[in-house]
C-alpha cells in the first residue's frame, strides 16, 4: 500500500453520501470518465461502513471516502486503472494492529473495496442518470454489483441495507434524512446548525417575519409561511422528522395536523409536561387516534439537565439521532 497522494487530498470534494451519485451523474454528463469505489465488507474496526462510496474522476478529482489513509491511495490508483481498462476489480486489505492508525483502521482488521468503472462493462452510464433522478425525488435506489466482473444492474427490490451476498454486492442509497423545524426561535438556530453539520437536510418554517430570516439561519432553508401550507408540498416520508419548538398552539398544532398519520421516523414538540398534556388533549378533540397522538415525543429532547438554548438543542438532536438510528432511549 502507498501513501495517498497529496494532490488527491487537495482536490477532494466533501459531499454527503446521498449527493455522491448525483455528483457522479453530473461529472458523467459533462464528459468526464470516472470510477466508483464501494466498501463491500469490513472486519474489525473501520472508519467507513459497508456501502460507503468514493468517486474517482479520470483527471484525479475525488469525492467521498472509503477509509482514512493509505487504503484510499491504493483505491485511487486502482480506480484510475479501471477508468482506462473498463470493468471492475476487488481490493482486499489486511491491516495489522501496529500499522492500523496509518490507514484509518484504529484497531486493526480488514476491508474490501469493489472498484468499478462507469462503462458498458462496469457500472452502466444510464444507471447513474436513473439513480440521480430517483434521489432528486427522494426515492431510495439500489443496485446489484457483481464482484467477479459481471457489471451492475438496478435492483427491483431493496434490502434494508448495503450488504455482500455471495458474489454480489447489494448497494442501497437512501435520501439524506430531512429534519423540519417548526419555529425559527433561539433554540432552532442552534438545532438547525448542529443538525446540518450532523448530515441532515434542514428546513425551518415560521409564519413570523421577525424570526424567519435568512441572516438568523445562515446556510439553512428558511420558509416564511404557515406550516400547514408548506408541509402539503413537502414529501413526508420515513426519512423525515418534525420538531415543533414555538410553544404557540396556532403554529405547532397546524404542523402536527399535517404530519400525524404520515410515516415520519420522529415527531417531537417542546414544552412542559402540562403544555404537552394540553396539546394531546387538543389533538384528541380534533379526532386524531391515540396511536397517532402517542407517536409525539414530548417534551422534546433527552433528559440531560439542559438549561441553555444550545444545551436544549443538543438534547433534542440526540433524541432525534437515536430515533433515526433505531436506538431505544
Amino acid at each position: 500500500m502507498t501513501d495517498q497522494p497529496s494532490e488527491h487530498l487537495d482536490r477532494r470534494l466533501m459531499l454527503a453520501d446521498d449527493e455522491l451519485l448525483l455528483q457522479a451523474s453530473r461529472w458523467q454528463n459533462t464528459g468526464h470518465k470516472l470510477a466508483l469505489a464501494f466498501v463491500i465488507q469490513t472486519w474489525g474496526s473501520s472508519p467507513r461502513q459497508v456501502g460507503s462510496l468514493m468517486l474517482v474522476r479520470g483527471d484525479g478529482q475525488v469525492a467521498g471516502s472509503v477509509s482514512g489513509g493509505c487504503v484510499e491511495g491504493a483505491v485511487i490508483d486502482a480506480a484510475l486503472e479501471m477508468i482506462e481498462a473498463g470493468g471492475s476489480q476487488r481490493l482486499d486489505f489486511g491491516v495489522a494492529d501496529s500499522t492500523a492508525w496509518e490507514v484509518g483502521l484504529s484497531c486493526g482488521g480488514q476491508i474490501s473495496i469493489l472498484v468499478m468503472a462507469v462503462s458498458k462493462t462496469g457500472f452502466a452510464p444510464a444507471l447513474l442518470d436513473d439513480a440521480a433522478k430517483s434521489l432528486a425525488q427522494r426515492v431510495p435506489v439500489g443496485f446489484c454489483l457483481s464482484v467477479s466482473g459481471g457489471g451492475a444492474r438496478r435492483a427491483k427490490s431493496l434490502p434494508p441495507k448495503s450488504e455482500l451476498i455471495d458474489d454480489e454486492f447489494w448497494f442501497v442509497q437512501t435520501p439524506r434524512p430531512h429534519i423540519i423545524i417548526v419555529g425559527a426561535v433561539h433554540i432552532s438556530q442552534h438545532l438547525a446548525s448542529m443538525a446540518s453539520q450532523a448530515g441532515f437536510v434542514v428546513t425551518v418554517i415560521d409564519p413570523r417575519r421577525t424570526f424567519a430570516t435568512a441572516d438568523r439561519f445562515p446556510g439553512i432553508d428558511v420558509v416564511f409561511d404557515w406550516p400547514d401550507r408548506v408541509l402539503g408540498e413537502i414529501g413526508l416520508d420515513q426519512e423525515t422528522a418534525l420538531v415543533a419548538l414555538t410553544h404557540d398552539p396556532k403554529i405547532d398544532d397546524a404542523a402536527l395536523h399535517m404530519v400525524l398519520g404520515k410515516p415520519l421516523f420522529h415527531i417531537a414538540c417542546l414544552g412542559s409536561k402540562r403544555t404537552h398534556a394540553a396539546r394531546l388533549q387538543r389533538l384528541g378533540d380534533a379526532g386524531f387516534s391515540d396511536a397517532d397522538i402517542g407517536r409525539i415525543k414530548g417534551p422534546a429532547g433527552l433528559d440531560i439537565g439542559a438549561k441553555t438554548p444550545a444545551e436544549i438543542a443538543i438534547s433534542v438532536l440526540a433524541e432525534l439521532v437515536a430515533a433515526f438510528r433505531g436506538k431505544p432511549v
